[in-house]
């Protein structure tokens, strides 16, 4: 089942909810629409899903028109954000639902139905809860619940809508790495929305970037990490350090700190500049360009310490990562005055009305990296 979305818009009342949305979707794949509210993310799904329909485009399975196809002969499974179980029927019957309401000449047995959810419910792990009311069961149970209702119908494609957005952080560590083996174990083409980037990095095979309608940039999560195409992929995934570069008789430089050419060629006059926490090198040589920073405050967060630094000539706020058990090996406290820069970043340049061009992105790396 390979997927192939062409230039989908759909708009709501003045709301362009889609805008020239392109995208392939290959068997097997598990797929993350990654992006804020009002993205598009839900609307691309529920095309899918035959819920919705674009205003233009078209969606191809196969070379055959998808969009065509009712619903319920497009082989979905589809689990939404707060679950939508039935109250009044149990465990069992929820996930026989959707085998129970097809035309007869297609439905299973009552014996086959049983059978099925009995197997169903070994695989979410929910044996003995069949009897069970959604009310009588966690958060957790109740999305396993409607994992399983989805799976029930044996379907070709499964659509996921924040299945996890409703849970504890606990909680959602341990269903998302679980999904992730179901994924693997069923080898169904997922597609998965979400606003959380940990979720989408950590669990996509590919992550779809979202913002106002538009894809920004699709690739692995290492990719998208690490070479952001765009400023707002670069500010949406991660956290990130922005500062500015201007250009003088010397090349770009921003204070004490410059990259080591323009790739340019002259043709900018500034740029815009971001830096990962943990691309920040700590006790740079003096041989380097780099900036005087005093370490503010440390913030411990289990294995990771986040310093919050301060450039006084730029009045610039930055933050480093680094492994907390460096921060004895290191001597770090706060008060300190350090000489940091950058190890690496992403730098586009910005036109004469200030708007970073995204075709002239530039991935830089330090010549000579120094461990900090």
């Amino acid at each position: 089942m390979t997927l192939e979305l062409s230039r989908l818009h759909r708009r709501f009342a003045g709301f362009q909810a889609l805008d020239d949305v392109s995208l392939s979707i290959a068997p097997g794949e598990f797929l993350a629409l990654l992006g804020p509210s009002g993205s598009g993310k839900t609307t691309l799904l529920r095309i899918l899903a035959g819920l919705d329909y674009p205003d233009s485009g078209s969606v191809l399975n196969d070379g055959e028109n998808f969009l065509a196809q009712p619903a319920r002969e497009r082989r979905i499974g589809m689990v939404f954000q707060h679950y939508a179980l039935f109250r009044h029927l149990t465990v069992i019957e929820n996930i026989a639902f959707g085998l129970r309401v097809r035309p007869w000449r297609s439905r299973p047995s009552r014996g086959e139905i049983r059978a099925r959810v009995d197997r169903l419910l070994r695989r979410v792990q929910l044996e003995g809860l069949g009897k069970r009311f959604p009310a009588q069961l966690s958060g957790g149970q109740r999305q396993r619940v409607a994992l399983a209702r989805a799976l029930a119908v044996e379907p070709d494609m499964l659509l996921l809508d924040e299945p996890f957005g409703a849970l504890d952080a606990q909680v959602r560590v341990t269903l998302r790495r679980w999904l992730r083996q179901l994924h693997e174990e069923l080898e169904l083409t997922t597609v998965f929305v979400t606003h959380d980037q940990e979720e989408a990095l950590e669990l996509a095979d590919r992550v779809a970037v979202m913002n106002q309608g538009r894809i920004e940039q699709v690739g692995t999560p290492e990719v998208i990490y690490q070479q952001p195409a765009t400023p707002f992929v670069c500010e949406f995934i991660g956290k990130v350090n922005r500062f500015n570069v201007k250009r003088g008789s010397q090349g770009f430089a921003a204070g004490a700190w410059t990259p080591e050419f323009d790739p340019w060629q002259g043709r900018f006059s500034e740029a815009i500049v971001y830096v990962r926490p943990e691309q920040l090198r700590l006790a740079a040589p003096a041989s380097q360009p780099a900036w005087e920073a005093r370490l503010r405050h440390i913030y411990l967060a289990g294995s990771v310490a986040h310093l919050d630094l301060h450039v006084a000539s730029l009045d610039l706020s930055l933050e480093a990562d680094i492994a907390s058990e460096d921060l004895s090996r290191l001597g770090l406290q706060a008060g300190m005055e350090l000489r940091v820069a950058p190890r690496g970043a992403i730098l586009f340049p910005l036109d004469r009305d200030g708007r970073p061009l995204s075709a002239e992105r530039w991935i830089w790396q330090a010549r000579s990296p120094v461990p900090a």
